[in-house]
């Protein structure tokens, strides 16, 4: 499948048994004995640098209807909001959830904790899907990092299922578009780089206390009506086609934390490939010390095939490479 252009490849069978009492447990049992296995399926000459997965396994949480690892070429994240809203229309349309109109709830537990969604349902065909994640927060802001290209750089960083550091593009000389991207990885990458200097800390868990990734914005933060455009650049140089769920809802939690935008306005966000996803922060609530906000955000997935994979004994590529 895939969300707003960014694919999403739901393993459905053949994946073999992890072994771990709780989701992050079994994610780091993938991490350590399966990794091959990831890339298989996201390397070349089956997947390549972009490419995104997803591993239905068995969920600990006794609210879920699934539980999910996601996959992409440097390791496993701990959110993934394109991915959930794609997860969201295959539980429905594939009968793993009964549909119900006008919408389906799908619980999926993800290794950041359940993530609650709506799948719009009309004469028995799943749609747009809506989600919320985890209470987001802002971390830090107005952090300075020093970078080998752009010298000293305030950032903020945010958590939104996963941490962030977020900056206008302008910043550095750039701009959100489809003709910046190549400039927005390489710089992504370096920002990253960065700001993984900065101690970072959750208060559920310490696996998720990491750099995800980069995201830049438009600079257009204050609430207004039209939509305002941010790229994701995480996993080295990977760059989100979609406007990034888990990098928007920490978008909003930031702006949120910032007065820019108040409990109850829908914002919408938009992508390098014109795509949009809507979030709304809906509740204010607290994480460790950290004022947080559950955000809602909306997209829709779609189709792009099936297929099965395999790997004969003599290939001797067959276990997957990067190229560049």
């Amino acid at each position: 499948m895939h969300t707003g252009g960014e694919p999403v490849r739901i393993v459905t069978s053949g994946y073999p048994p992890l072994f771990g009492a709780t989701l992050l447990e079994k994610r780091r049992d993938a991490r350590d004995r399966h990794d091959a296995l990831r890339c298989l399926l996201m390397f070349e000459p089956r997947g390549h640098a972009d490419m995104y997965g997803a591993v239905l396994v068995e969920p600990d949480h006794p609210e879920a209807d699934l539980a999910v690892l996601f996959l992409h070429n440097e390791g496993y994240s701990t959110m993934c909001g394109h991915a959930v809203i794609a997860l969201g229309r295959w539980a429905v349309d594939s009968g793993l959830v009964a549909a119900q109109e006008p919408d389906t709830a799908v619980n999926i537990q993800c290794p950041c904790g359940l993530v609650r969604t709506l799948v719009s349902v009309e004469n028995g065909r799943a749609g747009r899907v809506r989600f919320r994640s985890v209470p987001a927060f802002a971390f830090a802001r107005q952090v300075m990092v020093d970078t080998r290209d752009w010298g000293p750089l305030e950032i903020d960083i945010a958590y939104g299922g996963a941490f962030y550091a977020l900056l206008s593009a302008d910043s550095i000389g750039l701009e959100v578009a489809a003709s910046s991207v190549r400039a927005l990885s390489d710089a992504g990458e370096a920002i990253t780089a960065a700001a993984a200097e900065i101690s970072l800390a959750h208060p559920d868990d310490p696996d998720l206390a990491f750099l995800y990734g980069t995201i830049f914005t438009d600079g257009r933060d204050a609430y207004e009506a039209d939509a305002s455009r941010n790229v994701c650049v995480f996993a080295g140089r990977q760059v989100d086609r979609s406007p990034t769920g888990s990098g928007v809802t920490a978008r909003v939690a930031l702006q949120w934390t910032r007065g820019e935008i108040a409990l109850g306005q829908t914002r919408t966000f938009e992508s390098v490939t014109g795509a949009c996803f809507t979030a709304t922060a809906v509740e204010e609530t607290t994480v460790g010390h950290h004022r947080a906000v559950v955000v809602e955000v909306a997209g829709k997935a779609h189709y792009s095939g099936e297929a099965r994979f395999t790997l004969e004994p003599d290939d001797p590529l067959g276990e997957g490479f990067l190229l560049g």
